[in-house]
């Protein structure tokens, strides 16, 4: 088999596995403030959660390849005076991948606090627990499912996009090119033969985790499905 193959494979989960550790602290935080919170921040933080599902890939990855890019304000100020190259790099695909997948993480943790009972956080603060102490040891470990299921879809999802890693990272092998770049490339160069191995090898990563999920979610209930 191709090395190119399991060296693109390798950064792929690579990409996908850096995402969905960043984004699950992430994900907890904003999913109990949108849980809980109150006003119109949280629905302008909201809908800024949700406008990646919305947007067409490639917008999203037109304006950070933008920001990234070091003839902006932005982008010169990472190169030229922190030493950090965001443009057709690996970090800049985690990054974009970070706000790609934003909603995939956040939803379904917000949607398991929202399930759980009221009186469960009330008995933590009759308790004298603080907020920290309640959402971690209380309301956390009572949500697994909800928060597993949100790695998962985080990850397969992660794995699988396409229009932000390649604005951002276009195609250099065994730095940026992953294999949804690779499966367009290989069927455009007619190498159908690698371009099927990808593809297929997406579709059984892709079946295994999402089985998974909805096992273990049938498994305990079901709670966390957003």
């Amino acid at each position: 088999m191709d090395p190119e193959f399991f060296q693109t494979m390798r950064l792929t989960f690579a990409l996908a596995l850096v995402t969905t550790l960043i984004l699950l602290p992430i994900g907890i935080v904003l999913g109990n403030y949108l849980a809980f919170g109150r006003g119109v921040f949280k629905t302008f933080l909201e809908t800024l959660i949700w406008m990646p599902l919305i947007l067409p890939p490639t917008v999203l990855g037109f304006y950070l390849l933008l920001a990234f890019s070091p003839q902006y304000v932005f982008g010169e100020f990472l190169q030229n005076i922190l030493g950090i190259k965001l443009a057709f790099s690996f970090w800049g695909l985690v990054l974009g991948s970070v706000i790609f997948s934003l909603p995939f993480m956040v939803n379904p943790v917000k949607s398991g606090l929202i399930s759980l009972p009221k009186s469960l956080k009330e008995a933590s603060y009759t308790l004298g627990k603080n907020r920290f102490y309640t959402l971690l040891f209380v309301l956390l470990p009572n949500i697994k499912p909800a928060i597993l299921m949100a790695m998962v879809t985080t990850f397969a999802h992660t794995v699988g996009e396409f229009g932000v890693v390649m604005m951002i990272g276009g195609d250099i092998a065994g730095e940026t090119r992953v294999a949804s770049i690779a499966i367009y490339t290989q069927a455009e160069a007619t190498n159908y033969t690698l371009a099927n191995q990808y593809a297929l090898s997406l579709c059984l990563v892709s079946f295994i985790l999402l089985f998974a999920v909805i096992f273990i979610n049938r498994k305990t209930g079901g709670k966390g499905i957003v």
